[in-house]
């Protein structure tokens, strides 16, 4: 298949809208070979991998087309220069706060007897932090939507912290119980925001795609 959503695409670089349930890149086994990036090339042979998004996420992914913009776009990334926000639904109500943003810093560690799940490890686990706001409460379906920005990357990041405070994200089988994994029929997680630099004119850039839930 080569059925892709486009955002933007220029000389350097590919900003695309990724699809619930689509492996970024290819994994193991010849049934998780089909993958945004490989659709993507199919369209555009010189796309290139810069970051990845979990299968079960949905939202915004930037490609490059030339080895140099691959490269800035790695540094950007590795160096925190490219801002990232999702939009989540949560199990439970989390009431807002006057301060609004708040943060969650908690390490964490691949337990490689649980893999691929992570665990809060305060003794082994990398240093993780996640800046959180509450959008709006639903205190019929007892659910909240929150506003999420990950301060480092680390893998299942957003999904591990929101378990580790009691309120998983709906859908989630893997950080939530069976219960807040049947109240959605996908990870109710959406990149919704992308900002950074165009790797080449260094022009601010800015993205958006409203959660599909």
């Amino acid at each position: 298949m080569t059925d892709v959503s486009i955002v933007h695409v220029d000389d350097a670089i590919l900003v695309l809208n990724k699809q619930a349930g689509l492996l970024s890149v290819p994994g193991r086994g010849e049934d998780k070979q089909d993958c945004l990036s490989r659709r993507v090339q199919k369209l555009y042979p010189d796309a290139l991998v810069v970051h990845r998004l979990d299968m079960a996420t949905s939202g915004l992914m930037v490609m490059a087309r030339r080895n140099d913009a691959q490269r800035m776009l790695n540094e950007a990334f590795a160096t925190r220069c490219v801002h990232k926000r999702y939009e989540a639904i949560v199990d439970g109500v989390i009431h807002p706060t006057r301060s609004g943003w708040q943060v969650i810093d908690l390490p964490i560690f691949l337990e490689w007897s649980q893999r691929p799940k992570r665990v809060i490890d305060m003794q082994q686990g990398k240093p993780s932090s996640t800046r959180w706001q509450v959008l709006e409460v639903n205190p019929v379906e007892q659910t909240t939507r929150l506003s999420l920005e990950p301060i480092t990357g680390r893998s299942h990041q957003l999904r591990v912290h929101l378990q580790a405070i009691d309120h998983s994200i709906l859908g989630d089988p893997l950080y939530g119980s069976p219960e807040v994994a049947s109240k959605a029929s996908r990870l109710l997680l959406h990149a919704c925001m992308l900002e950074f630099s165009h790797p080449l004119s260094q022009q601010a850039l800015r993205f958006t795609s409203p959660a599909p839930f």
